[in-house]
């Protein structure tokens, strides 16, 4: 017997929500339509956090760059600058950053090959001055690298080294650092790194040292983007974004010693990924601003303005480029960006259209940057804040992603919070299901993927070959760690190292003013691996089923 069932089959958005094929009035939450009058710059700031949005202050050009020696690092930012980068993002090589090792040790040498693929060697003070140099990081903002917790205070301190060699105040420095759990602990897991209760630790010296010395630093960037990249969808992502924040501001809190207003401008920079679901990952940076908002006033009591309008970083997607038919990939980066402009973020960078072959090449990267200007300059997109505001389709999707988010954090604290489903596994397991699901509707060709699994004929296969290899990263940096270690003050470099395995054990002292010490006494990020692997031990990846 044939079926005559002949309704349409379901529509559903990325992270799982049934669409209709339109929207009205009726469609949006009674909460969310109290809030339907509010205008960008007013809370609950869903719209934006600022009336004048792009008309006052473009989103900053911020494109992730890296690779080789620092002095390769150094030329690609200053070729990323003369194009139209109004930031610049180092990247440390991640055999060695990750890590926390040199580049003569036994793991980092079985793969020496690949040193220098995935950012720029920098095991001393001495190579962030290299990669740094005549950069004018007094006036330009900076992403010192420290993409993951254990990293962090060694980039950081390096970058703030350099500057005080080059007597610029501290306090002149503006920039941002990421510190992220999502990279290390959930996506790229590493054979070696700190336990959570000490990443932690780590994390809220570094907001307490920057609200000290570096007023105008962003200390730690909550990297939702990671997270999404390796499996969380939409509302995941979000919920996972808000509790990774709660473990700050409550360890902050605990502490006692800093005014928690100061202490949600510090973590209220995050970082979100945008990919081809473009209505709603837009809705989600919307959804972003306003669940911030709600979070800081009814969990903390924060009523200042500036601490809760929440910064928005966009990276758009790595996971969607695809080396098959890889200039697709320019198309799909400017519709991400368009997703990051019409959702209101304060920056973006756009994944290089080769992402999925190898390290961007210049022109990959420059094209990433002109798809900014063109959005920028070509589209007249900035001269309207929030342009998809009162879209029936937009602030239905807008509210549902932020019930579901909401739903999320509630699981995450039920469970002891953020950190406890890292060492538990749970987060992992959820990015995992999202990640077994979406290959198998690609395998189906239920989520079709132009040049991939449908239209793969292409008559252009093979123009772009991919950067050319990286062959002298790796005896460079031995050379030059052997130098340090015979040139270096060891009287000093000693002493630092003894008062920095000190502070570890002591919960009380803040690591950051002694980090300084050590890096400007030319310790090395291996002997400070070595001094955290000793105080804290390593993190137990978890065991999934």
């Amino acid at each position: 017997m044939h079926s005559h069932d002949q309704r349409p089959p379901a529509y559903r958005s990325a992270s799982g929500i049934e669409l209709k094929a339109s929207y009205g009035p009726e469609d949006i939450p009674v909460e969310h339509a109290r809030i339907l009058g509010a205008a960008p710059g007013q809370p609950p700031f869903h719209r934006g956090g600022f009336a004048q949005g792009y008309r006052t202050k473009p989103w900053r050009i911020f494109q992730l760059s890296g690779f080789g020696k620092p002095e390769d690092e150094n030329e690609r930012i200053k070729f990323l600058l003369r194009n139209g980068e109004t930031g610049f993002l180092m990247e440390h090589d991640r055999n060695t950053a990750d890590h926390l090792y040199n580049v003569d040790h036994p793991d980092v040498v079985a793969r020496k090959e690949d040193v220098g693929l995935t950012g720029a060697v920098m095991q001393s003070v001495r190579e962030t001055e290299l990669c740094l140099a005549d950069l004018p990081i007094e006036s330009t903002f900076g992403h010192a690298g420290g993409a993951v917790v254990q990293h962090a205070p060694f980039a950081l301190a390096a970058y703030w080294t350099v500057a005080k060699r080059r007597g610029i105040p501290l306090a002149q420095l503006f920039g941002t650092g990421q510190s992220d759990f999502f990279l290390t602990y959930l996506g790229c897991v590493t054979k070696q790194q700190v336990p959570t209760a000490p990443g932690l630790r780590l994390n809220a010296d570094i907001i307490e040292f920057c609200s000290e010395h570096l007023p105008k630093w962003v200390p730690v960037s909550i990297a939702g983007y990671n997270g999404g990249d390796t499996g969380l969808n939409a509302w995941q992502e979000l919920g996972a974004v808000m509790a990774n924040a709660v473990e700050y501001l409550d360890e902050v809190k605990r502490r006692g010693r800093m005014d928690m207003t100061l202490a949600a401008q510090r973590v209220g920079g995050v970082n979100f990924r945008t990919t081809m679901e473009i209505f709603e990952d837009a809705a989600k940076l919307r959804a972003a601003r306003k669940m911030w908002h709600k979070l800081l006033t009814e969990r903390y009591g924060v009523t200042d303005e500036r601490a809760l309008r929440m910064r928005i970083h966009i990276v758009t997607s790595g996971a969607y480029m695809q080396y098959q038919q890889p200039f697709n990939n320019i198309v799909r980066g400017t519709l991400m960006a368009l997703t990051a402009v019409l959702g209101g973020t304060q920056s973006l960078g756009v994944s290089g259209y080769d992402e999925a072959i190898s390290i961007p090449s210049e022109h990959a990267h420059q094209m990433a940057v002109r798809i900014q200007q063109i959005l920028e300059h070509e589209t007249n997109i900035p001269a309207v804040t929030d342009p998809l505001g009162g879209s029936y389709y937009v602030e239905a999707l807008t509210a549902e992603l932020e019930r579901r988010a909401w739903e999320f954090v509630d699981q995450l604290l039920a469970q002891g919070g953020f950190l406890a489903t890292l060492d538990s596994g749970w987060l992992h397991t959820r990015a995992r299901e999202n990640q077994e699901s979406q290959a198998i509707a690609e395998a189906r060709g239920e989520r079709k993927i132009v040049g991939v699994n449908c239209f793969k004929e292409d008559i252009t296969p093979w123009e772009v070959d991919g950067f050319p290899p990286v062959t002298d990263a790796y005896p460079v940096a031995l050379e030059r760690l052997n130098a340090v270690r015979r040139e270096r003050h060891e009287t000093a470099a000693t002493a630092a190292m003894r008062d920095l395995a000190a502070t570890c054990r002591d919960p009380e002292r803040n690591i950051m003013p002694v980090m300084m010490q050590a890096v400007d006494a030319e310790v090395t990020i291996g002997e400070i691996g070595d001094i955290f692997r000793q105080a804290w031990g390593d993190w137990q990846t978890p065991k999934l089923v």
